[in-house]
């Protein structure tokens, strides 16, 4: 009985590998299709590229003086302090575009023919939310080299500037859980752009513009229950002060907090949309 048992175990294991290498190519198909697909559509990710970094400029021409205002952190210049909260919102406008590109596979139909397929159904999401990872860390990237040779500089080094890029691609798989469950939930392209609106009041209501230290009032409780404040801050740390373990845990951990509750919520309304139909 001992030989059927070890017999039987051995005969099952190759196919629970075959079934994960399966589930894996089809996972990296879907996401490099994600990825090109961001990469073939400039026009639509264009907007998160380039106004955060005109918010940006603004901010530095319109409230250089700010910074010395009592409470204010010291920072080289005003746009070394706006550098974290304009990758935080090119993230945010980014997933929109992610999450209105799924809705668009939900009104053509081709998110019908990958389910009539032999697609691990999690990996559809799962690919969808790889893209949003790469593009939200390239976005991280590309907006702290764009702003260099405007004189901001990475206190953190090298190590902190992979921090902040690896941030980037968790904050976009964050913000990219929220943006594909509504599109599931939808199935509307047109309702995943308009949450647009509610992620710039989210980072309106944050310290992604100014710091919590010069907040009042009812502005300030909210910025101080907002985590996207603690993610901003915990970027902005890394760039004006330099590499240390509670700016690295703010920069990581609370968007990894906000993708668990979001990949959630889309795995959620996935299955809700499979036994729909």
């Amino acid at each position: 009985m001992t030989a059927t048992i070890t017999t039987g175990a051995a005969a099952r294991s190759p196919h629970a590998a075959d079934g994960s290498r399966v589930f894996l190519r089809q996972t990296w198909a879907m996401s490099k299709r994600s990825i090109l697909a961001i990469a073939r559509q400039p026009a639509l990710v264009a907007p998160s590229l380039i106004f955060p970094l005109f918010f940006a400029a603004l901010g530095a021409s319109s409230f250089s003086k700010a910074t010395n205002l009592p409470g204010f952190p010291k920072v080289d210049s005003f746009l070394s302090f706006a550098l974290a909260g304009s990758i935080v919102q090119g993230v945010l406008f980014g997933s929109v575009t992610g999450g209105a590109a799924l809705a668009i596979d939900i009104e053509d139909g081709f998110f019908d023919r990958l389910l009539a397929s032999p697609t691990s159904r999690v990996g559809i999401l799962l690919g969808r939310l790889a893209g949003a990872a790469a593009f939200g860390a390239f976005q991280a990237l590309f907006f702290t080299l764009v702003l260099i040779p405007f004189g901001v500089r990475i206190a953190s080094g090298p190590v902190g500037l992979a921090v902040i890029v690896a941030s980037g691609g968790i904050t976009g798989i964050a913000i990219g859980g929220f943006t594909a469950a509504l599109a599931l939930k939808t199935g509307s392209s047109e309702a995943v752009q308009g949450s647009f609106p509610l992620l710039f009041v989210a980072m309106f209501f944050s310290s992604a513009f100014f710091p919590r230290q010069t907040m009042q009032g009812v502005y300030r409780r909210i910025a101080d229950l907002n985590p996207i404040s603690y993610l901003v801050e915990g970027i902005r740390g890394l760039i004006v002060d330099g590499f240390d373990t509670v700016y690295v845990a703010q920069a990581i951990v609370v968007p990894i907090a906000i993708g668990v509750a979001s990949i959630a919520l889309a795995l959620r309304m996935l299955s809700s949309r499979l036994a729909a139909r």
